[in-house]
């Protein structure tokens, strides 16, 4: 059964949330008067992690640099950086009715650098400067199997390079996609609503190569492809319109740098994934099939060395690994069945390892298993802090120190609770997910005296192949292992606002209590005003009279005694002057449509209830049945934060015990 913490546990975590430091040990120890701020991270994006940057926009990625450097990233991965449609008014909420979504940013409208949500292109610019400065890289998500469904909105300049509209889409556009595994429709027909690009459209792809040069040459080392497996593969069936499916050909030949820009393809495995193919024509693609063995493995506390070794995705392990990216998070219901501790078992699983490239998602800020959105709920802020934890970032150093050494794994005494993991002879991670652990135990770790790089007191000896200590390791606990090549790093700083705060208020007014950790100096400054110096548990004023379309910014900054700088902004929304709150209404009438996967039942049924209040009777009402295998459902009430389960009585999506997917008006739902 998986963890839930508690919040005091959670604020717990939070306020360590930047600490890193570890006491001098063993081996290559430094002296803390040596500690320094040059973090030693990996010289390749595959030999290192990468950070998630969900939603943040440029500006806040440069100032956060230094926490993420500190953290032992070697990347950051942004969203969408291309011209998209300005959805809502443009509206900023990550997820609101009226207000915002940010998979705005994924409806491109040009394939030109800046959009409303992140940034300009000099921004994005700036940013990718300093991160090159600080030994850290960065990758792009973009996206070339689609627009925005809002054809109206798209670019002229693209419509005009392509050769018009009509020339941009497919032929096969017209058709939905009803079977994954057809590779015709699913690389030719349209997806979930989204017009399928004419990627084979030569005009295209000289227009759109002209875009990813330009990303390079401001600055960015590499690219996550969204929705790759929607791209045809030279051997695949071609679109009427088209002569030859060489999009790959030329994108990872004609590009600047192309033989040392990183390259991975979004490629969801199910049904006709081809994902082998996919591996070695762009290079390496996500491992979103070994994430759910992750996520499996940490609900059910079963660490079995033997289900955890294979990436599934063939012989190649040129893989991006997660225990979770955005598509999950978002579209399966596992942000309600992990918390933070779950999430770190699993990084430590798949940062200790050798094969594959860890990237950790970094939720939206003070998100939980209760609120999916977090508690600020905004486009461009920074994401929970957790993605810095201690542990998180010696997992993280701990694989930047590996790099080239082969990993091993076992289970101490067959304990499928537990799991070491061996990096050659030079370091281990020991994992325990239930009960203390025994440190009595077969390694493959060098005879010596090694610390533990988290709590930096506990010694483990190893001789002859096995390893001891005096203190079992602490249930629900890591512990990771290694003298050669560990640095001891200044401890940075932290500035942030109480946990307990409350992002939306609704008078003239609301105080705001401020902390500092760690810090030799600590100032504030009201949207982006004169900087005012505070303390640990000051608290200041947030006035509705300030607000700017009903916003008010809060932006923190520090200085650690070594010289290191942290950064953190926060956005309050006064709802009596936007007139709106956070929750998502659906009005009595609103419909939905529901495509039917394969091998489903002729009869389906929208299960609807509002956050755990389940009333209704499963397996709900029945659905309208349309044309193309589409199904129909209509509100016959208004609703508040609803979530819909489809099923036809025995199949379900999503599945069982997993949250119900947000009901969004006029959404077309499918199962991918």
């Amino acid at each position: 059964m998986f963890k839930k913490i508690t919040s005091t546990a959670l604020c717990l975590l939070l306020v360590l949330s930047a600490a890193l430091t570890f006491s001098s040990c063993s081996g290559s120890d430094k002296k803390a008067d040596s500690a320094s701020t040059n973090y030693n991270l990996a010289k390749k994006i595959k030999d290192g992690v990468i950070l998630q940057c969900f939603s943040w926009d440029f500006k806040t990625i440069e100032n956060s640099l230094e926490d993420i450097a500190a953290a032992g990233y070697s990347a950051v991965q942004t969203s969408p950086i291309n011209e998209c449609l300005e959805g809502e008014g443009g509206g900023m909420k990550l997820y609101s009715e009226g207000e915002g979504k940010w998979y705005y940013h994924y409806q491109p409208t040009d394939f030109t650098i800046g959009n409303y949500q992140l940034g300009t292109r000099d921004e994005f610019k700036s940013m990718c400067k300093k991160a090159h400065k600080l030994g850290i890289k960065v990758v792009v998500d973009v996206i070339a199997n689609h627009t925005t469904p809002t054809t109206s909105a798209v670019n002229k300049n693209l419509i005009d390079a392509v050769g018009g509209l009509d020339k941009l889409y497919h032929e096969n556009n017209k058709y939905d996609i009803t079977d994954y595994g057809n590779r015709l429709q699913c690389t030719t027909y349209k997806m979930g609503g989204l017009p399928d690009i004419n990627t084979e459209n030569k005009a295209f792809q000289d227009y759109f190569i002209k875009y990813i040069n330009d990303c390079i040459d401001c600055g960015a080392d590499g690219f996550r492809y969204d929705t790759a497996k929607h791209i045809g593969l030279s051997d695949d069936p071609k679109d009427p319109k088209s002569k030859k499916n060489n999009f790959w050909d030329r994108l990872t030949t004609e590009i600047h740098k192309a033989k040392s820009t990183f390259l991975y393809g979004e490629v969801l495995q199910g049904n006709g994934d081809r994902i082998e193919d996919y591996i070695e024509k762009i290079g390496a693609c996500a491992a979103s099939a070994y994430g759910g063995t992750i996520r499996n493995s940490i609900m059910t506390n079963s660490l079995d060395s033997e289900n955890l070794t294979d990436l599934r995705a063939g012989e190649n392990d040129s893989c991006v690994t997660w225990v979770e990216s955005h598509d999950n998070y978002i579209n399966d219901g596992n942000w309600a069945a992990m918390g933070d501790e779950d999430i770190l078992t699993g990084w430590a699983v798949i940062a200790a390892r050798g094969k594959g490239t860890p990237l950790f998602f970094d939720r939206p800020y003070g998100s939980s298993m209760e609120n999916q959105w977090g508690s600020m709920n905004r486009i461009g802020a920074s994401g929970d802090m957790f993605y810095k934890d201690k542990r998180v970032a010696a997992l993280n150093f701990f694989r930047n120190a590996m790099v080239g050494e082969k990993e091993k794994f076992y289970n101490p005494e067959d304990d499928l609770t537990a799991l070491e993991i061996c990096r050659g002879e030079k370091g281990a991670v020991i994992i325990n997910t239930k009960d203390e652990l025994d440190v009595n135990f077969k390694t493959d770790l060098a005879d010596g005296t090694y610390t533990d790089r988290i709590d930096g007191k506990t010694e483990y000896e190893v001789k002859d192949g096995k390893i001891t200590c005096k203190k079992a390791v602490p249930e629900y606990s890591i512990v990771v292992l290694y003298n050669e090549g560990y640095e001891s790093y200044a401890t940075p700083a932290t500035v942030k606002v109480d946990d307990k705060t409350n992002f939306e208020y609704d008078k003239d007014t609301t105080v705001v209590k401020l902390e500092s950790k760690n810090a030799a100096s600590s100032t504030y400054s009201i949207n982006e005003k004169s900087e005012k110096s505070y303390k640990n548990g000051d608290k200041v004023t947030i006035k509705a009279k300030d607000a700017v379309d009903g916003v008010v910014t809060l932006t923190l900054r520090g200085k650690s005694s070594a010289g290191q700088n942290t950064y953190m902004k926060y956005y309050f929304t006064n709802t009596k002057i936007t007139g709106k709150s956070t929750a998502r209404v659906v009005k009595k009438g609103s419909k939905v449509t529901f495509e039917k996967p394969d091998g489903w039942g002729d009869t389906l049924y929208a299960y609807v209830y509002a956050g755990d209040d389940k009333e209704a009777i499963w397996p709900g009402s029945e659905m309208k049945k349309l044309k193309n295998g589409k199904y129909e459902f209509k509100c016959r009430g208004d609703w508040e934060n609803a979530y819909i389960i489809f099923n036809d009585g025995e199949n379900q999506y999503p599945g069982q015990n997993e949250q119900g997917l947000e009901f969004e008006a006029d959404k077309e739902y499918s199962v991918e």
